[in-house]
């Protein structure tokens, strides 16, 4: 369902239905918080693999608690993918062109090749390659205190 068609969409729909919806992602979060509740999924569309709006709404999406899906629609590139699962999106949906430049192979290689990240607050068991390199020096200057 297109952004634009959400709100009379939702009217027709009994109140327990869910639905999904199509949005830009340059749909300020505050406009799409009221709706979640009725979603199961979010797809955001990504002009370009260049335009990075959808990783923080996504991210935003995901801090609100919603629990459906979060898909990612446009030509992204493997080497997005594992920030893209890290800000919370289940599914990345190519255009054809996209997935025949970087076949599932390379995604799934590009998924495993980033073990830390330089942004706080994305993955609950990891810390950032910031608080990494402090906990590294910190430990440094205890032992050479100690020596």
């Amino acid at each position: 369902m297109p952004w634009e068609a959400l709100t009379e969409a939702l009217e027709a729909l009994a109140p327990a239905q869910q639905i999904g919806v199509i949005l830009p992602n340059s749909v300020p979060f505050a406009a799409l918080a009221p709706f979640l509740p009725q979603l199961s999924l979010v797809a955001i569309a990504f002009p370009a693999y260049a335009d990075g709006r959808g990783f923080s709404l996504a991210r935003q999406i995901r801090r609100a608690d919603f629990t459906g899906e979060i898909r990612a629609s446009g030509p992204l590139i493997a080497d997005q993918f594992a920030y893209a699962l890290s800000c919370g999106f289940d599914t990345i949906e190519l255009p054809e062109a996209s997935a025949a430049r970087q076949p599932v192979p390379q995604w799934l290689h590009a998924r495993e090749s980033f073990s830390a990240t330089y942004q706080r607050g994305y993955e609950a068991t990891e810390r950032n390659i910031l608080d990494q390199r402090r906990a590294a020096k910190a430990a440094g200057r205890l032992a050479a205190e100690r020596a």
